[in-house]
């Protein structure tokens, strides 16, 4: 009986048959699996939102808040790319009313003149004379609170529907006993009321070097280094004099950063509760493995000492320095600054703890020399020029295109098709690191 038992075939699983139309199906597909994962989402947070252990219970709110966030930046993704469609002077004008909300919002973020710009799709002089003209009055003035038909009700609503937008934490209690201390007396009942009414109507909006040139040819031959600053805080901008934060921990870090020209390679990154001297630069530097023929960076008093220059002639570095005023100079590093901003620290939490913040940039660091494809060095990646690695963009590529000629050419760089044209793939994004911002991108043929 046993032998017999062990002679059995094993059942084969079945195999599910896919109906002939069923790629026409695929974007309904999409919006259920998205609305069967929300569900199952929520089902596993309610869980976890009861659960007796502490850590459990913050996670699921941390996980909840991390998805709100992600959910409403790319709201307002979709809606600003519908904007940036129309050209600059065709777009809508504020309301008088919405320019003063934008100016609160600024000061309630502490954005700069660009950074309010960027947000609101308007240019930087617009968000200043915004700034200028705010103590404007009369019935033409550019910056308004809503205009009432009774004066002092009207006003009273704005106050409290303000309050609560600017401090979404306080209930109807806290707003009566905070407006109640400030002067103005309101029963919990009046604040309930209004806060239950709708935002009161809006008017319809109405429909700008002298020395030699120093050439790179091989990795570890050119760098670049300068320094920068990263808010903790989103931005540096105050609404008193001298309109400013210092720029110290804890309101931002001081961040030193290496590049190599050739392969565009960073090299170092190091971390600064305030602006180093050049004995801590001197001191980053010299914990750097490699060192370079060249070192070029700007004419800042931390670089143009003679404490600086010693440790080059001790390794062997010559310095070259960016000319004065000349936009460009030390154009390297400064686009890599911008990208390490741009794809990192704006799109992050930036920790106070220097231990969290060196992590997350030097997470940066790996993946943007591993991972991230570079314009100026044809798709290829820093650690593909900088270790002389076969190109990924430069193996078999996929041809989806069932009836596609095999000997014809395909964008650039021109590859060989792998396996048949028409195949289909699955699309796998994978996070270095876990972080979000740092995605892996891969094609996994379908079966």
């Amino acid at each position: 009986m046993k032998h017999a038992e062990s002679t059995m075939p094993t059942p084969k699983p079945p195999r599910i048959p896919l109906p002939k139309t069923w790629p026409c199906h695929v974007k309904s597909a999409v919006l259920h699996i998205i609305s069967l994962a929300h569900f199952s989402i929520t089902y596993a947070r309610g869980w976890a939102a009861n659960s007796i252990n502490d850590r459990v219970r913050i996670a699921a709110e941390n996980d909840r808040l991390h998805e709100e966030i992600a959910l409403l930046r790319e709201e307002l993704r979709i809606k600003d790319a519908r904007m940036c469609g129309i050209a600059a002077h065709r777009r809508p004008r504020y309301a008088p009313t919405e320019r003063l909300a934008i100016l609160e919002v600024r000061a309630a973020r502490g954005w700069s003149l660009k950074q309010t710009a960027d947000a609101f799709l308007v240019t930087p002089t617009t968000v200043a004379s915004w700034s200028k003209r705010v103590d404007e009055l009369g019935p033409k003035a550019l910056l308004q609170l809503l205009e009432p038909v009774n004066r002092f009700p009207d006003f009273v609503r704005y106050a409290v529907q303000r309050l609560k937008t600017l401090c979404p934490t306080m209930g109807k209690v806290k707003i009566a006993q905070t407006l109640a201390r400030a002067g103005l007396h309101l029963s919990t009942t009046t604040v309930g009321r209004i806060l239950r009414e709708p935002p009161p109507p809006v008017p319809k909006p109405v429909v700008v070097s002298t020395g030699r040139v120093v050439t790179a040819k091989r990795p570890n031959q050119v760098w670049h280094l300068d320094l920068t600053t990263v808010s903790t805080v989103s931005g540096f901008w105050a609404s008193w004099l001298p309109f400013a934060l210092p720029q110290c921990w804890p309101f931002c870090w001081w961040v030193a950063v290496v590049i190599d020209h050739y392969s565009r390679r960073l090299i170092a990154v190091a971390v600064f509760s305030q602006k180093p001297d050049s004995v801590a630069v001197c001191r980053f530097l010299g914990s750097v493995d490699s060192t370079p023929n060249y070192l070029i960076c700007d004419k800042d008093k931390v670089f143009w000492c003679e404490r600086f220059m010693d440790l080059c002639r001790y390794r062997g570095i010559k310095p070259r320095y960016g000319a004065v005023g000349k936009h460009g100079s030390i154009a390297v590093v400064e686009r890599a600054i911008k990208t390490l901003k741009d794809e990192c620290t704006r799109r992050i939490l930036v920790p106070q703890r220097r231990k969290a913040f060196r992590r997350e940039l030097l997470s940066f660091l790996d993946w943007y020399n591993e991972y991230r494809p570079h314009m100026r060095l044809d798709g290829r990646t820093p650690n593909e020029v900088y270790f002389r690695q076969r190109p990924a963009n430069r193996c078999p590529r996929v041809e989806p295109r069932k009836g596609w000629p095999r000997g014809s050419p395909c964008a650039r760089p021109c590859t060989l098709v792998a396996g048949k044209p028409g195949d289909r793939f699955d699309l796998e994004v994978d996070y270095f690191g876990g972080c979000r911002h740092l995605p892996i991108v891969s094609l996994k043929r379908a079966a």
